[in-house]
């Protein structure tokens, strides 16, 4: 039987061999802890991080605001630095829940994806 983080690396991989972040459509990573979240938009051909939010700083507020308010700053971020349209990488979590806010946030943002 195989673990949850075991399962999770095998849906990231199989996730990660299909799409690939390039200067003009950079790839958006989401990583999530169980008190924070983190996004990276990343040029996987040049190996560079372009943008990066994470929830470190928001206290206060439920995890489920702080997705949202995530999405919101990577989308702003991703707007000053010229960033329209990128791919999404679910990193192996399900898209739901805190993932999906700061997908849906993002887009509200102006992201395209």
């Amino acid at each position: 039987m195989t673990t949850k983080i075991e399962r999770r690396t095998k849906i990231k991989y199989r996730v990660r061999n299909k799409i690939s972040g390039t200067a003009e459509r950079p790839r958006m990573s989401v990583f999530r802890s169980n008190k924070q979240i983190y996004v990276q938009i990343i040029d996987d051909l040049s190996g560079k991080t372009l943008a990066s939010v994470s929830s470190l700083k928001l206290e206060g507020i439920s995890k489920k605001e702080k997705s949202e308010k995530v999405g919101q700053l990577i989308a702003e971020k991703a707007k000053e630095a010229g960033i329209v349209s990128v791919v999404f990488d679910r990193n192996g979590y399900l898209y739901h829940g805190r993932i999906k806010a700061v997908a849906d946030a993002a887009r509200n943002g102006g992201l395209n994806f």
